[in-house]
């Protein structure tokens, strides 16, 4: 696998979050040792958020490539 190049960073409040139907993983920042992993329950949920308020988030793109 070649280098990865980094990318210009647009918005530095904002947030990945990857959806699934077992958990979301959430990436904060460009360092992939950042990404967590959180379940889908109501408490995960609230931990989810927490960490987002946490790290200063204010905008969050989801991805998801089933229906939910």
């Amino acid at each position: 696998m070649g280098k990865a190049l980094p990318l210009q960073i647009v918005n530095p409040h904002a947030a990945g979050i990857d959806v699934g139907s077992r958990s979301h993983f959430v990436a904060i920042d460009q360092n992939r040792e950042n990404v967590r992993s959180f379940g889908i329950g109501t408490k995960d949920h609230q931990e989810l958020i927490l960490h987002l308020r946490d790290a200063g988030v204010t905008s969050v793109a989801m991805e998801s490539t089933g229906t939910y």
